[in-house]
């Protein structure tokens, strides 16, 4: 009797983004993740910082290539780099997501969507001028293969502009080692720890960062105490701007953040 075939990290990723199936250990974590401090996020100006940022990044996008990695169905910014490029594709695991994207891609001229693993030899297309990857990165447990990987796939001056979540502050870290036994999500789960910083810092020029929820992650204590909405989100955003600021040139500050934005280029060896 044949043994069944365990599923591999890509299927079982692609299965829980198309089904949003999650453990109450993983739906916790998810409501602190992506309730509360998404809330505070929204309230503080944090997210159209973010995306101001990436798209002064972008630059001029009209004789651009671009690459918009592990993006499911699009994000914030997949159809301003679609409707801007001079080629854009986006790739992803997921057939669901993809093919809501490609349909909503149908009218923009030179935008496509494809099912594709991004590490796998079928996938041939490259010289890519800019490569968005957004919370994609942390995904790859091998960061030096999808160092190499992203490096093969940029051109010459290619960039990339990245976001994803660190794993170095001690209350994040101490959380989620508690938490990853029970993560549904753990095998292709792989937060940014300083080892992992220095390796994009040793192979790309990190031209400018920014990180976010240092200080400001403190906000969501304050819900819990009598103080007046106006004066948690005067606070809140008082503690953004030093997070943002601070970030961009102390790399212990940075590290005490839980998000980090990146604009890196290829090295010219």
């Amino acid at each position: 009797m044949k043994q069944k075939k365990r599923p591999t990290v890509n299927q079982l990723q692609r299965e829980f983004y198309d089904s949003k199936k999650k453990n109450l250990p993983t739906r916790l974590w998810s409501y602190l993740r992506n309730g509360a401090l998404n809330r505070i996020k929204k309230k503080v100006g944090i997210e159209a910082d973010i995306y101001k940022l990436h798209k002064s990044w972008f630059g001029d996008l009209s004789e651009k290539k671009v690459l918009d990695l592990g993006c499911y169905a699009g994000n914030s910014l997949s159809f301003y780099l679609a409707e801007n490029s001079k080629s854009y594709l986006a790739i992803d695991l997921s057939p669901k997501g993809i093919g809501n994207l490609d349909r909503r891609l149908k009218n923009i001229p030179g935008a496509r969507a494809e099912v594709m693993d991004f590490l796998s030899e079928a996938f041939e297309e490259k010289d890519f001028d800019l490569i968005y990857a957004y919370g994609v990165l942390h995904h790859f447990k091998d960061v030096d293969q999808l160092i190499l990987k992203l490096k093969e796939k940029l051109n010459q001056n290619g960039i990339i502009v990245s976001h994803d979540p660190l794993e170095t502050s001690l209350p994040i870290k101490t959380i989620r080692r508690i938490y990853r036994p029970f993560q549904s999500d753990r095998a292709w789960e792989w937060p940014f720890t300083r080892k992992t910083y220095y390796s994009f810092a040793k192979e790309f020029r990190i031209v400018e960062r920014r990180a976010v929820l240092g200080k400001t992650k403190w906000t969501t204590l304050l819900n819990v105490l009598p103080v007046p909405e106006v004066k948690k989100i005067k606070k809140a955003t008082k503690w953004h701007h030093e997070d943002w600021e601070r970030s961009a040139r102390d790399d212990e500050y940075m590290f005490s953040c839980m998000h980090l934005s990146m604009l890196m280029q290829k090295r010219i060896r």
